[in-house]
């Protein structure tokens, strides 16, 4: 019998509120710029915490809005240079920007230029201007402003904001978005606000930011999931004492918002002239996913999950150097506030239990298994071998038990497999022979052609979407993307596969 996956949060209702708000917030001025945190496509954290959250709700909630809508895109120079990697796409900041407006174009929205902020010269970021004008894309560039965001006396002056470009616009919303914390974004409204006041035009500021939920509780698993998405950036939840003092009322920002809501204030006010119409970050905002929860004991148990798959995240990177031991010690806090487990995530206990017995009876030192939760609750592992990794193995045996094929079956004929390992390891001289998923997957389809077993196997790719997982050591890169591509949520232990230092 099938298990149907719960479902704890209404997509339409939260569109249909949230376009609402806007569109409120749009009337009071002559232009609203509207800076957007997070993703503004793809949002897998919000689907993960939020069962039944639409991942791409936020650019159908601007496609609804399309005629009244434009776009700008921040990206920090910085981030350009030094080849920063989306960890949710495994791609560069810059090959990013590329994917998100060719996402935007799909749904219709106009966008405006890209913003290079603090932008100095640095010369890969001169390439990615050069490729970005060759494709017909706007590009502007923003210097540093010495003293920002304290000395607004500065930055509100010709040698602050007025020393940088403003970017015309047509719309009366401007959505001001780009990759990951730090693009730029804030710094690129407020200039817009001063310049567009120049002209003697009356435009706004307001923040979509999905995360933290203004109105559950301080410490919801829901807020504290964000706490642990954003552990490396040391964000903290906090009650927005700016509100409470006003209304009486009891919202929950976070610690970055709170101590800038003082100096946005006075910026906004400095570049207008007039008070501001906002007493608190909360007002700031126009966070209406709260009112879109249906269920909160499904969304609390999904969030306690999403806890722990960042635990597992944040342990790999730390191992792998690209984090602190300060962050991996601030995760293993929030495990413990939270009460929770590495083992509560069910995937883990069938994983490392095969894995022990692979140790026990000595056939390898560091076993290598993947055990994936299907979406009815069946439980499928997978070991490497000689022939494929674990995560190869366990995809051919998950698709095998969704297709009730016998497990003595075989799907993949060696005369297909062994001409792939000898390819790899004699004319392109690879030193890892064992066929990864990508590979694997491309004999499956092949195999399909001729196969009818093989066929009805391939058929069952698309149901492992939500399908969860846990390896027992650290996977490489191409073989995370494939189980992402797939839609598989995975998780590891922190251990390397090998001793081998660039071949992971």
């Amino acid at each position: 019998m099938v298990k149907m996956k719960k479902v704890g949060f209404d997509p339409a209702k939260y569109i249909e509120e949230q376009s609402k708000y806007i569109l409120e917030r749009v009337n009071h001025y002559d232009k609203l710029y509207l800076e957007f945190g997070g993703k503004l496509i793809g949002d897998m954290h919000a689907k993960r915490v939020l069962p039944g959250f639409d991942e791409d709700a936020k650019i159908k909630l601007l496609h609804r809005l399309k005629d009244q809508t434009e776009i700008i895109i921040c990206v920090y120079a910085g981030d350009i240079e030094r080849n920063k990697i989306r960890g949710d796409y495994g791609i560069t900041y810059d090959m990013d920007i590329l994917r998100l407006i060719d996402d935007l174009s799909e749904y219709e929205l106009a966008v405006n230029s890209v913003v290079i902020t603090r932008y100095n010269g640095q010369p890969s970021t001169k390439i990615f201007m050069n490729k970005l004008r060759q494709r017909g894309i706007t590009v502007h560039t923003h210097t540093e402003i010495e003293g920002y965001p304290v000395d607004v006396d500065k930055i509100v002056s010709e040698d602050g904001f007025g020393k940088n470009t403003f970017i015309p616009t047509t719309k009366p919303i401007v959505v001001v978005t780009g990759p990951g914390a730090g693009s730029g974004k804030l710094a690129t409204c407020l200039n817009q606000l001063y310049h567009e006041s120049r002209h003697g035009r009356i435009a706004g500021y307001s923040k979509f930011e999905t995360f933290p939920v203004w109105n559950v509780p301080l410490r919801h698993p829901l807020n504290i999931a964000y706490e642990a998405a954003t552990v490396d950036l040391k964000d903290v939840n906090m009650i927005d004492s700016f509100h409470f003092d006003t209304y009486g009322e009891i919202a929950v920002n976070y610690n970055r918002d709170l101590e800038t809501f003082p100096i946005i204030k006075r910026t906004i006010e400095r570049i207008t002239g007039r008070e501001s119409d906002f007493h608190s970050p909360t007002d700031m905002g126009v966070n209406r996913v709260g009112f879109g929860i249906t269920d909160d004991e499904v969304v609390q148990e999904a969030s306690k999950q999403e806890i722990i798959r960042r635990y597992f995240s944040t342990a790999c990177d730390y191992k792998k150097g690209l984090t602190d031991l300060d962050t991996l010690n601030r995760m293993k806090l929030i495990m413990e506030e939270m009460d929770l487990r590495q083992e509560d995530r069910p995937a883990v206990v069938p994983a490392r239990d095969y894995a022990a017995k692979l140790k026990a009876s000595q056939e390898e030192e560091v076993p290598a298994v993947m055990a994936l939760e299907l979406n009815d609750g069946r439980m499928i592992t997978g070991r490497a071998s000689s022939l494929m990794d674990a995560g190869s193995a366990a995809l051919l045996n998950a698709i095998k038990e969704l297709a009730n094929i016998a497990d003595e079956i075989l799907l993949l004929s060696p005369v297909i497999l062994e001409p792939i390992r000898n390819l790899k390891a004699n004319e392109l001289g690879g030193r890892m022979t064992a066929l990864n998923a990508n590979e694997i997957l491309i004999a499956l389809s092949i195999s399909a052609v001729t196969n009818p077993t093989a066929q009805l196997a391939y058929e069952q790719l698309g149901n492992l979407k939500g399908v969860q997982g846990h390896a027992t050591v650290m996977l490489n890169k191409d073989e995370e993307q494939v189980l992402r591509n797939l839609g598989i949520e995975f998780t590891s232990d922190p251990y390397f596969p090998s001793k081998n230092l660039y071949y992971i």
